[in-house]
């Protein structure tokens, strides 16, 4: 199929002597080491791949200037997705502040890893999240299927919040899973202003992935969200711990949603969506 330009909405870069990566171990092998934009600019060029967006790793502010300054250094960088801690009271003016910075575009609190499931529903979460919504910021939900209902319930309740589910909310596609992910995946999709990243499928999935593994999940948000409001992210270089390369990553994604898509959708799925939402 043609190869189209791409804009990349989700890969991280790191650091690992920076030392906030709680998540971080010798175990975790081809993660366990430092990457930075010289690593991975060859993919890109190899894969016509134009722009990306930068996305946290960590669940500090000194993470995102960390990225920030990435970002201000590398001319493929479009953006940077940070973090704020959404249940502080200094929320609003730490939010100002960094929209202030060209290349901030969104923030993403790590809801998978923070307990309750219902975090999301604390009235000071809400609260901000009404906030962020007013100033036009943009808000990535990191959900496993346990939070997903959860911040279902967020998002309606704040209406006209710019929101983008990160890797399909994490689904069990080793365990073969459909529900209840996807009737909730559904109720997202029927809130206006969400989107879905098509990404981190390979890593839900396991070493022993094939197309036809994944086909069924990325059709679904594809299906549900449409091409207007869905996006391409390599989720490069955790993605390595399951496919070989980055072309590996975005060529899987080309090959499933080929046979759904013309050429004017295909082009909304991996640039069009993401550069209107990220305002790139």
């Amino acid at each position: 199929m043609p190869r189209d330009v791409v804009i990349d909405t989700h890969h991280h870069l790191w650091r690992i002597d920076r030392g906030d990566y709680f998540w971080m171990s010798p175990d975790l092998g081809v993660l366990y080491r430092d990457y930075g934009p010289d690593d991975l600019a060859p993919h890109l060029n190899a894969a016509g791949v134009t722009r990306t967006i930068l996305v946290q790793a960590a669940d500090t502010e000194a993470e995102t200037d960390f990225l920030l300054d990435l970002a201000a250094r590398t001319d493929w960088i479009a953006g940077v997705c940070g973090w704020l801690d959404l249940d502080d009271e200094a929320f609003p003016d730490r939010l100002a502040a960094r929209m202030e910075n060209p290349w901030f575009k969104s923030l993403r609190p790590m809801l998978q890893d923070l307990a309750p499931d219902d975090w999301i529903l604390k009235p000071r979460a809400l609260k901000n999240l009404a906030h962020m919504a007013e100033t036009g910021a943009r808000f990535e939900v990191l959900t496993k299927p346990p939070q997903l209902p959860h911040a279902v319930e967020a998002l309606r309740r704040t209406p006209g919040l710019k929101a983008v589910v990160n890797h399909l909310s994490k689904p069990d596609i080793a365990g073969r899973m459909w529900e209840p992910w996807a009737g909730a995946m559904d109720e997202l999709a029927a809130i206006p202003d969400v989107f879905c990243k098509i990404s981190g499928m390979v890593t839900e999935a396991g070493p022993d992935w094939t197309t036809d593994d994944l086909t069924p999940y990325a059709v679904h948000a594809l299906e549900s969200f449409g091409p207007d409001r869905c996006m391409f992210g390599s989720d490069w270089p955790v993605a390595l711990l399951a496919a070989e390369s980055y072309g590996d990553v975005l060529d899987t994604a080309r090959t499933i949603l080929a046979p759904y898509l013309d050429a004017t959708a295909r082009r909304k799925v991996f640039h069009d969506t993401g550069a209107a939402f990220y305002g790139i």
